[in-house]
């Protein structure tokens, strides 16, 4: 019986490896591609059979998107809207879900209103393209930098209240009780007490936040017409003409584009791997 056992083991972890090779696989080789596009001539781009080694890497994508076009500055526009809107859904979204998971309202309306919040998320975003569209035009908002954080922010903030309300449920009342009594006030509690413990949490939510903002096209393509305020998704997607596609320079974008959230990632690794096996799937 045991001898049986043992290459059902061995067979099960090849299995196993080979299904997250197989995983890699799929997942690397479209970025391995990308890379190599941003590096390749367009002869090259276009050869038969595709060339997927023997190439002569050329760095003039990359000059032509970041020197000669603005692409530079489209970065910087994404760098602030997802940072600043990440900051502000944040902010509301740890204070609404907090006040959600400890304090009772009558009639249980706290239960009901965490999934009211959550409900927005379940429409797709185009259907309020037109009413934002006619309100930020209202305040002239138009074209800004300010509109695309507020839209961000707002659109975030739900998925903050649902994820963070899951941490802090997680959290025993007695160490905020024990803070209370020794005099400090509610949001003392919650800055130095509550924070520091859900800060996986924190970061895990974060993260998704960041890559929504980071990668959002539609809201970014209706609200923003001029350089000045356009984000980089938008500006990838203009290399796409009526006469001619720029595969070299949208590939050249697109290695830039991801590398910020790469980083960020990698460097907040073990927050986010704690984050995610903590706390957010209670409801």
């Amino acid at each position: 019986m045991i001898l049986w056992r043992r290459p059902w083991r061995r067979w099960t972890g090849l299995i196993a490896y080979g299904a997250i090779g197989l995983a890699l696989v799929i997942t690397l080789v479209p970025v391995y591609w990308m890379v190599t596009m941003s590096l390749k001539t367009e002869v090259d781009q276009f050869a038969r059979p595709p060339r997927w080694f023997d190439f002569q890497p050329t760095l003039e994508h990359y000059y032509e998107t970041f020197f000669i076009r603005p692409f530079g500055h489209y970065v910087m526009t994404s760098v602030v809207v997802a940072a600043l809107s990440t900051a502000l859904a944040l902010t509301l979204g740890t204070l609404a879900a907090y006040s959600l998971a400890r304090f009772e309202l009558r009639w249980r309306m706290h239960r009901h209103l965490a999934y009211w919040i959550l409900s927005t998320r379940m429409f797709p975003p185009i259907v309020t393209i037109i009413p934002l569209f006619l309100m930020l035009r209202h305040l002239q908002l138009l074209d800004t930098i300010t509109a695309l954080i507020l839209v961000y922010a707002g659109f975030n903030l739900p998925f903050v209240v649902w994820m963070m309300r899951g941490f802090f449920q997680e959290l025993p009342i007695e160490l905020e009780e024990a803070a209370l009594v020794d005099g400090d006030s509610r949001l003392g509690v919650l800055w130095r007490v509550v924070r520091p413990l859900v800060m996986p949490g924190l970061v895990a939510t974060a993260i998704f936040c960041l890559i929504t903002s980071w990668n959002e096209f539609l809201f970014a393509l209706i609200l923003t017409q001029t350089d000045a305020s356009i984000t980089l998704p938008v500006g990838i997607a203009g290399r796409v003409t009526q006469y001619e596609i720029k595969w070299g320079a949208m590939s050249a974008a697109g290695v830039v584009a991801m590398l910020p959230m790469l980083v960020f990632a990698m460097m907040v690794q073990r927050h986010l791997v704690r984050g995610l096996s903590l706390g957010a799937v209670k409801a």
